[in-house]
């Protein structure tokens, strides 16, 4: 347990780089962001499938289809999702739609993985969950507060943004459900290879994606130059950090913590990204959380240690035949 929620700390704390990136490249499109980062992702992989090439030979046509599926859905759907939401309403609202997760997270694996993990029952689990779900609004109302402050609000482009923000918590709630049942059911393998694994199998969507980014004009002619666009060394640079320690890195922390925690409460980790995006959000405004965020990130974090005492029951023996 202890050493599953380090690997699950590990995670969120290199996941929090997403959220930021796209406050430092505001006139980047969103395809672009998603489809260059998962690039850089995949070309970051092919060493490392290269010095894992005989385990990767082991998969089968079925484990690699279902990791062009996850890397379709968890990484570039998620990702374009996220960074359309973050550039239509800033930081803080996306950051505190996806840090639902764990409660989104907890409770679909609570009504379908009873029979693999063992059911929390909703008794114990429900005041882990109010406490995450008071720490998320606390927070969404500390960052209202603040934008109304300093910006007029556009009600329409910040609705978008949070219609887009759900649809990556949709993705991403899916993502670590299928990608646990993987895990789970190849226990034998080894996390890191299919973290690469991933990698290789992004390279070609996120290759495709890149293309029809690149050939089909935007709207209203925007002229943005491709590929590097206005600030090129620094578009390359934070592709490729992200490529490496949020997707690569990050995925290889997440996939350990999978295989050592029950989904229920694994899901209830990515709290820890939550918290890591704020903290680095408020270290780019150069401010210090108002009293409201540091409380609803304090809440958060009750919310997860209560979970982790919640230990589920046994899951129901199977009948004798």
């Amino acid at each position: 347990m202890l050493t599953g929620t380090l690997f699950a700390l590990a995670a969120g704390l290199l996941w929090g780089l997403v959220f930021v990136v796209p406050l430092l490249l505001p006139e980047y499109p969103p395809a672009l962001l998603s489809t260059a980062r998962y690039l850089a992702f995949g070309l970051i992989a092919l060493p490392l499938a290269w010095l894992d090439r005989a385990r990767l030979r082991e998969l089968s046509r079925a484990d690699w289809t279902e990791a062009m599926k996850l890397a379709l859905v968890g990484n570039l759907l998620y990702y374009l999702f996220l960074a359309a939401a973050i550039q239509r309403s800033g930081g803080p609202l996306p950051t505190v739609i996806i840090g639902t997760l764990p409660v989104v997270i907890a409770v679909t694996s609570n009504l379908r993985d009873a029979r693999r993990d063992g059911r929390l029952p909703w008794a114990r689990l429900a005041p882990s969950l109010a406490l995450i779900a008071a720490g998320v609004l606390l927070v969404n109302h500390a960052e209202l507060q603040h934008l109304r402050s300093t910006q007029p609000v556009d009600p329409g482009r910040y609705a978008l943004g949070a219609a887009l923000a759900l649809g990556a918590v949709a993705c991403w709630t899916w993502y670590p459900l299928r990608n646990a049942d993987w895990l789970r059911d190849h226990a034998e393998r080894s996390p890191r290879v299919w973290a690469t694994a991933q990698g290789v199998a992004t390279l070609p969507l996120s290759a495709a994606g890149l293309a029809v980014v690149w050939m089909v004009p935007a709207p209203g002619g925007s002229g943005f130059e491709m590929p590097l666009g206005p600030q090129p060394e620094r578009f390359v640079a934070l592709m490729l950090a992200l490529g490496l320690l949020a997707s690569w890195l990050g995925g290889l922390c997440w996939n350990e913590a999978s295989q050592r925690l029950p989904t229920t409460l694994a899901g209830q980790l990515i709290v820890f990204e939550t918290a890591a995006a704020l903290a680095y959000a408020f270290v780019l405004r150069g401010s210090l959380p108002p009293a409201a965020t540091v409380a609803g990130i304090l809440v958060l974090a009750a919310g997860v240690i209560r979970a982790m005492r919640a230990g589920p029951q046994a899951p129901p023996a199977a009948a004798p035949h």
